[in-house]
């Protein structure tokens, strides 16, 4: 355990490193930089390479009370040259456990549901700014993998299943986060299963892995993120922290970045002269590679000193830029987990609910005809807020569903709650309400990082039911009551075909955050219009997916998944990507293309008008697809380009203007081994989902010349 501060972080500082962040340009930071590498002995360099935090400290979270003790992973400070430490906290959902009783928000895929990425780097700067707050500098998130099949068990960690949403998203987190800390973009690259997630292998072609699972990482690198983690998978053969390709070839040389690689915690590092020689910066979050074996196979000749001084460079340029030396000054610890960014979680909460079905109406509540509320479900009085393993975070409190019921409802209704254990009692309670709201879902023990430290977690799931009682419990609910309403937690895609026909109303309310049982009250009574939408597809039975081995040494990952599996196969999902309804309806019309040709370095702006046709304000999330005619190559039917976000009042009607860039339907040409755009016809697409009935308008353009 190690507590933290502005003292214990600038210790000595001297004048070379004080003078460099006063707002140098970034020549002036390599001048100094330099400077200061050039004072330093191989010992001084090889300490900066490396946490000193043993990872048994990780179990003293579940020990420790967290507004005590400051929990992170440091590096050392070097009080000779005043050289600071990094020190590292998890997130995405709050600052870790052991850090402060932090703001909790919902889980990234819920605020994926959101589609708006500036909510999104609202909610980075809250999180940057409590990490600093509590004295720590490096926010470990966001997580960005593509979530390959919904079995993931980290699925929850991430914001969805498409690249380009996922990089949209992302890029708001960053930009958010970074006005106070660094991020570390995780887990680089095409890490998708957790059970196997040391030794599995992924096999990827080329074209795959830079069209599929490295945009959305260039994304936010564009976006000036300061440091990325590699994952513990193999790529290809090499292990991701030690594929010199991936993090030397493509991230470094190709795409220009300047920060700093640091490997994921424990198993990610086995070889030493590998991990450097493939240009890994810093093992976490020990030394066991890059401490003293990393030493001696300098000395040995197996590691060039150059090969130090580069990785040294991108920590000290790090450190430069992110760590003012009066660092904690003018932050106050009291704001963490306070009211002002409570208000921000439950407002993210409520833009990440997903209204999946809504038949007669049977949402919203209206008081005055709705006078008892049944609700059901041991989750209604659970605090569900997600995994407990590294995304773990410890809010002052939570708002359970039936809590958020309770303070909404007030003296005008009456709630009964019941854990629905019984289902004669659930049938007899039901009759004589006027609305059910059944919370049911998955907690940690369902889906969850796979780790075994300190206590057992289960990882990925194969099964994408709910648990056998709850189907119960709706079942039963259903039988004596004709207006039954489910509120699902979970952190993926959960099939429901047994069940779905029998309720009147389903919410997808993910794991929301300390403040989410106020949002979800505030939707089903209507003082919130849910407008979310699915990130991800939700399947009818997991037949309609490819197979998942949670124990495979080795899988082969393709570019058809997701709403593009769908697409190729024709397949009808329960709920497409990007589906989401709403207590008002919207009418899509009059698509317009600003001009039908466009050149190869061009962009077109597609409009569109989208009216709110009923009685209550709320707001739509426009979806542009497109698809390629006449292509050389496989192509997906189609794929995400452009969304945007609207509010609309009762009757407004808005003109969308959506970008899309002719260099961004370009595909990767494994022969050239370069980016290409087609001088072919491609299809712009636009709608309320990625179904295609729900993507009436459309119109076609060519991309000719330069």
């Amino acid at each position: 355990m190690k507590t933290t501060g502005a003292a214990a972080m600038m210790l000595a500082m001297p004048d070379v490193f004080l003078a460099a962040l006063s707002g140098l340009s970034d020549d002036e930071i390599e001048k100094r930089v330099q400077e200061l590498l050039g004072k330093m002995t191989l010992d001084e360099k090889i300490a900066q390479m490396h946490g000193i935090s043993s990872f048994n400290d990780w179990g003293w979270a579940f020990l420790v009370p967290s507004d005590l003790v400051v929990l992170s992973y440091d590096t050392a400070e070097n009080k000779r040259l005043g050289i600071p430490a990094f020190k590292m906290v998890s997130g995405p959902r709050g600052i870790g456990r052991g850090t402060a009783r932090g703001t909790c928000f919902p889980v990234e895929m819920a605020r994926g549901a959101s589609w708006e990425p500036a909510l999104e780097e609202k909610v980075g700067e809250v999180m940057g700014y409590e990490t600093r707050a509590v004295g720590c500098n490096v926010q470990l998130s966001p997580c960005m993998n593509v979530l390959y099949h919904p079995s993931w068990g980290r699925a929850q960690e991430t914001y969805g299943e498409d690249p380009y949403h996922l990089g949209r998203m992302a890029v708001g987190y960053v930009v958010g986060t970074q006005q106070y800390v660094m991020t570390s973009v995780k887990h680089f690259a095409v890490n998708n299963i957790d059970n196997s997630r040391y030794f599995v292998n992924a096999v990827v072609d080329e074209r795959t892995l830079r069209e599929i699972f490295l945009p959305h990482f260039k994304m936010s690198i564009d976006a000036g993120a300061a440091t990325v983690m590699s994952s513990y998978n193999h790529l290809n053969g090499p292990l991701a922290g030690q594929n010199h390709h991936l993090i030397t070839d493509i991230l470094k040389n190709e795409w220009g970045f300047k920060g700093l690689v640091m490997s994921d915690w424990v198993q990610a590092v086995r070889d030493t002269v590998a991990a450097a020689n493939a240009g890994l910066d810093l093992e976490m979050p020990t030394g066991a590679h890059f401490g003293k074996p990393l030493k001696k196979a300098v000395q040995d000749g197996l590691v060039s000193e150059q090969t130090i001084d580069q990785a040294v460079t991108r920590i000290l340029r790090c450190k430069f830029k992110f760590l003012p030396p009066d660092y904690t000054a003018g932050f106050d610890r009291k704001k963490v987990g306070g009211k002002e960014f409570a208000r921000i979680a439950r407002e993210t909460e409520q833009k990440s609910l997903v209204l999946l079905k809504n038949d007669r109406l049977a949402l919203p509540l209206r008081r005055g005809q709705v006078k008892t509320i049944l609700v059901l479900g041991k989750l209604a009085d659970t605090a569900n807020t997600g995994d407990l393993a590294s995304s773990l975070a410890d809010p002052p409190y939570v708002i359970t569903p039936l809590q958020g019921l309770k303070n909404l409802g007030g003296d005008s209704v009456k709630i009964i709650y019941d854990p629905g254990r019984n289902s004669s009692r659930v049938r007899a309670l039901a009759k004589l309400a006027d609305a059910v709201v059944i919370v049911a879902g998955l907690t940690w023990r369902d889906e969850s990082e796979g780790v075994a430290l300190p206590v057992f977690f289960p990882g990925d799931r194969l099964d994408l039911n709910l648990p056998p009682d709850q189907e119960e419990l709706i079942k039963a609910a259903s039988e004596a009551s004709q207006r039954v309403i489910v509120i699902l937690e979970g952190g993926s895609a959960i099939t429901m075909e047994s069940w779905k026909d029998q309720v009147e109303a389903i919410v997808m309310a993910w794991y929301p955050g300390m403040e989410g049982g106020n949002a979800i009250a505030e939707a089903l009574f209507g003082e919130v219009n849910p407008s979310g939408k699915l990130p991800i597809v939700f399947p009818k039975s997991r037949d309609q997916l490819k197979k998942f081995d949670p124990e495979a040494k080795e899988v082969a990952y393709d570019r058809y998944y997701g709403y593009r599996w769908f697409d190729q196969k024709g397949l009808e999902p329960a709920f497409p990507f990007g589906f989401g309804l709403s207590y008002t309806t919207y009418q899509y019309r009059n698509l317009k293309l600003d001009q039908k040709t466009v050149g190869q370095n061009g962009k077109i702006i597609a409009q569109v008008e989208v009216t709110n046709t009923g009685k209550m304000s709320g707001e739509e999330i426009v979806q542009l697809y497109v698809g390629a005619k006449g292509s050389r190559v496989d192509r997906c039917v189609k794929e995400l380009k452009a969304f945007a976000k609207i509010p609309l009042q009762p009757g407004e009607t808005r003109t969308v203007a959506l970008e899309l860039k002719a260099a961004d339907l370009a595909y990767y040409n494994l022969n050239t081994n370069a980016w290409e755009v087609e001088e072919i016809e491609y299809t712009v697409m636009v709608g309320p989902s990625s179904r295609p009935e729900d993507l009436k308008l459309s119109d076609n353009f060519k991309i000719a010349g330069a």
